[in-house]
């Protein structure tokens, strides 16, 4: 009856333009309003991912969770003081999961409360992990405190949408995204931590957009699945604009809510002109790679590696497993959100094995063949640095292009013989990561110069405080750039780094 009701209501509803719109803001968060008349509100939230940001610094761990083994991560979430809990992943740094629960919460009040905890299980004595920025009054706050609304069907409090226009504390970390080091513990001893999650209810037509935006905001019809249209011809689909169009506003002499709609989906904007996060990744791009876990107020860096097979007596020429997780934290901390391509986005190609590649070949043809697919994939252009993990091409790693480097297997595998005592994966990563970084543009004083490696010579003990896999004297044993912290001759990498310079001419 609820539904034959509203059909009716709607059919003959006058729909009012979208700018002359204005919410009685009297009546927001009130008992009284059914927000959604087509279906009884139910609330989810999902965790999608939880990553330990602990992680090996010149030789020794930081940020340890658990100190006799791996985390046991599981999560506590609270809807409307209502508690849920997860299973428990046991001994897992990097948890995948698509753990989600619901609950039903009444429909004519706007705002429901949510907590989400990150615990680690460990005999009787369970420590609450960090994924919280510490905006508010508790300096050791590690919880995350959301505020949901089931009018506009987004979120607010220790995470939120904030566009450059937004003028209170941003969210650097993105929307749907949590980091514990975004209190500046980077490299203390505070048990950080990454999550994913999403938070959304049921609507009527399934696309995600709630009733009362799809009555009062858009002017679509809350009975017809609206996904993947484009009113506007923007090249931006309906859904992503919603997510990303909508961030709020709490006055602080009233405690009021404003509402601000950045994108419209009836109203065309210039998206290929539009990236406000500087990441060198304009709207479009971030909407064709939000498959991948793109935000269009958050710094993504996206890479494609193309590995070599093995030859008649040679292994292939691949990144270690750990080498990936331990590049993804490194950058992950800095809410530069990294996203390797090994296979899991459409590219990551195998190279057919050869004893040699010089830098010409790698330039014209690897570029070419399969990174661009001799056009095919262009698109990629811009958008995905490159990296040919090949056997031998003269030297470990070397820059070939702005948004191009090598790695040869023949070379790293000597180093990691002769670095026995450090695991192979930090020194893949230690190189790979500094190849990253001259596609980066990170060039201070103290960047491949060769003096660096060597106890004897002056620049050694100039720069030994730079450090930053950048300075040869840390390549192979750090995976990490400076953040310019430790005195006289350190660089500040993490500042500097420029998330455009790859794609410049």
């Amino acid at each position: 009856m609820k539904r034959i009701i509203a059909a009716i209501a709607i059919a003959t509803m006058f729909f009012i333009p979208l700018n002359s719109f204005s919410l009685d803001k009297n009546s927001r968060g009130k008992a009284g309003i059914d927000y959604d008349p087509l279906e009884d509100i139910v609330v989810t939230v999902k965790i999608k991912a939880i990553r330990s940001l602990e992680m090996p610094y010149l030789g020794r761990t930081i940020d340890k969770i658990d100190t006799y083994s791996d985390p046991d991560f599981y999560v506590k979430v609270f809807i409307n003081g209502e508690e849920f809990k997860s299973p428990v992943w046991r001994n897992q740094k990097y948890v995948y999961t698509n753990w989600s629960i619901s609950c039903d919460v009444p429909d004519d009040v706007e705002y429901v409360n949510i907590t989400i905890q990150l615990w680690d299980a460990d005999l009787g004595m369970d420590k609450l992990c960090d994924i919280d920025n510490n905006y508010d009054n508790f300096p050791k706050s590690y919880d995350l405190d959301l505020i949901y609304s089931i009018r506009t069907g987004h979120w607010f409090g220790d995470d939120a949408v904030t566009p450059p226009e937004y003028w209170g504390y941003p969210d650097l970390s993105g929307y749907g995204r949590a980091c514990g080091c975004d209190d500046n513990s980077i490299y203390q001893n505070d048990r950080d931590c990454e999550i994913w999650f999403d938070i959304y209810q049921n609507d009527y037509d399934n696309d995600g957009i709630p009733y009362w935006v799809e009555t009062n905001i858009y002017h679509t019809d809350p009975m017809k699945n609206d996904k993947g249209s484009d009113k506007d011809g923007d090249g931006i689909p309906i859904e992503w604009e919603f997510k990303y169009g909508y961030y709020c506003w709490r006055h602080w002499w009233d405690g009021k809510i404003e509402d601000e709609w950045l994108y419209s989906p009836n109203v065309p904007e210039d998206h290929a002109s539009l990236d406000p996060d500087n990441d060198g990744l304009n709207n479009i791009e971030e909407y064709e790679t939000s498959q991948w876990g793109s935000d269009p107020f958050r710094r993504d860096l996206f890479i494609e590696v193309d590995q070599m097979e093995a030859g008649e007596n040679e292994p292939p020429s691949m990144l270690p497993e750990g080498t990936k997780e331990l590049l993804t934290t490194a950058y992950d901390k800095h809410n530069i959100v990294y996203h390797l391509d090994d296979g899991c986005m459409g590219g990551g190609e195998t190279i057919p094995f050869e004893n040699e590649v010089n830098w010409k070949k790698l330039h014209d043809d690897y570029y070419e063949k399969y990174f661009l697919h001799n056009g095919e994939n262009e698109w990629r252009r811009g958008i995905f640095h490159y990296a040919a993990i090949v056997y031998d091409a003269g030297y470990p790693g070397y820059a070939i292009r702005r948004d191009m480097w090598q790695i040869s297997s023949k070379y790293v595998n000597e180093k990691c013989r002769q670095l026995f005592f450090i695991d192979p994966a930090i020194v893949y990563g230690s190189v790979f990561m500094h190849e990253t970084g001259h596609s980066l543009a990170i060039w201070n004083p103290g960047v491949d110069d060769p003096d660096t490696r060597y106890p004897w010579k002056f620049d050694y003990w100039k720069y030994r405080p730079y450090k930053s896999c950048m300075n040869y004297g840390y390549t192979y044993i750090l995976v990490d750039y400076s953040d310019g912290s430790h005195g006289m001759n350190d660089f500040d990498d993490w500042h500097d780094l420029s998330l455009t310079y790859f794609n410049e001419e």
